[in-house]
């Protein structure tokens, strides 16, 4: 396994090119993107509608990978990992948190946080840690049992939060957190995951196209035409 020279960064760029074969032409999504993250970081990524912010943060999160140039996460170059080795890396160190929730609907708000530790334990013998993280996230307790559709947007945003903490992931990708949510409940969300990053030294990248969102980030990376400005 090719190992990055400069470990301390949590995730890190190289000449990394995205491009999508279409039909009509090849789409350049990033082209020649060098990004260094530290752990702790918290990172907003703003940019126009088709810039480019959904391939970098996909990419962070192994869903994809790059066309040419290297992509670290964790020292380990993702490139030369193979399909079980980025399951495992998505699964064990990274957790997601999207605009439209993706909670299962079938399922309840614990069974929703449980699912992950499920799929990686084998087992479902894992309430407390749910139940803890849940709690953390400071939804009423009489909400456990309910299904995503009788919950709020904001009470789903924080069984999304609390089921992408449920691995205690280092690095936490969020794309438009606050998308769906009205201005004081978008608010209460950003400052859940001010503390996250704060209290558990959090690593969190975040899309969003709002400032007032952004300006929670220690550092705002502007992407246009799938280049770092």
């Amino acid at each position: 396994m090719i190992q990055s020279p400069e470990t301390e960064y949590i995730i890190q760029f190289r000449d990394v090119t995205k491009i999508y074969p279409l039909p009509a032409g090849d789409v350049v999504a990033l082209d020649s993107i060098n990004l260094e993250i530290l752990p702790g970081e918290f990172i907003a990524i703003m940019g126009p509608s088709g810039s480019g912010k959904s391939t970098l943060l996909n990419l962070m999160g192994c869903l994809d990978t790059p066309t040419s140039g290297d992509l670290f996460i964790k020292g380990r170059n993702a490139g030369s990992m193979n399909d079980e080795e980025l399951t495992a890396l998505r699964r064990d160190h990274i957790g997601f948190i999207f605009q439209q929730f993706n909670l299962l609907p079938l399922l309840s708000a614990l069974e929703n946080v449980q699912y992950p530790l499920i799929l990686k334990r084998g087992t479902k013998e894992c309430e407390e840690r749910c139940l803890h993280v849940l709690n953390a996230m400071e939804l009423d307790e009489t909400l456990y049992t309910h299904k995503p559709s009788e919950l709020s947007g904001g009470q789903q945003q924080r069984v999304a939060i609390a089921r992408a903490l449920v691995n205690d992931p280092e690095i936490l990708l969020a794309d438009e957190p606050t998308g769906n949510l009205d201005t004081k409940t978008g608010t209460a969300i950003m400052e859940l995951l001010l503390d996250l990053n704060r209290s558990r030294n959090e690593t969190i990248i975040m899309v969003t196209h709002d400032p007032a969102v952004a300006r929670y980030a220690h550092r705002i990376i502007t992407i246009v035409d799938g280049r770092i400005t």
